[in-house]
């Protein structure tokens, strides 16, 4: 799955949980992420706890990360989805409560639409729980009007 001479390339990552304890889950795929090889860990927002938003189940805790990677975006994608295996993740249907989720918000400048990946995320741009930790730790990937357009969905920062 490591390409070795694909070129270095920021991704930023969408972490969340709403089963078991889910803080501990998304602090533990932060680290789980940052030893994935040919990636390393560059930035990691706080924890914010979000009512679901078009799911169902108790509250979610949500992050996002930001990696430097080797990893093509699928690739990325193949070792983010065993981590969420490993995590006990399951599918039952659609939006499900979950041990742990993780996506690919955006991978450098590329603009992905395949079967299995689309970056950036199609829902990236509506969700309060991905862009408010995102403009935390790359403010310049979210503007003021996009903050404002989720301001009233419910967030609190947990860490």
């Amino acid at each position: 799955m490591t390409v070795p001479d694909h070129p270095e390339v920021v991704a930023w990552i969408a972490l969340g949980a709403n089963l078991g304890d889910a803080q501990a889950s998304v602090l533990a795929a932060i680290q789980a992420i940052a030893r994935l090889p040919s990636t390393r860990l560059i930035a990691a927002s706080s924890t914010y706890r979000t009512a679901p938003f078009e799911a169902t189940g108790p509250d979610f805790v949500n992050a996002v990360v930001a990696v430097s990677t080797r990893l093509n975006a699928l690739a990325l994608l193949q070792h983010l989805q065993q981590l969420e295996n490993g995590a006990g993740r399951r599918r039952p249907h659609r939006n499900a409560p979950r041990t742990l989720d993780l996506d690919i918000l955006l991978y450098g400048d590329a603009s992905i639409a395949s079967p299995t990946l689309q970056v950036p995320h199609p829902r990236l741009w509506e969700r309060a729980f991905v862009l408010v930790p995102l403009a935390e730790i790359a403010p310049d990937k979210v503007s003021r009007a996009q903050l404002g357009a989720v301001a009233s969905q419910g967030i609190e920062r947990l860490t």
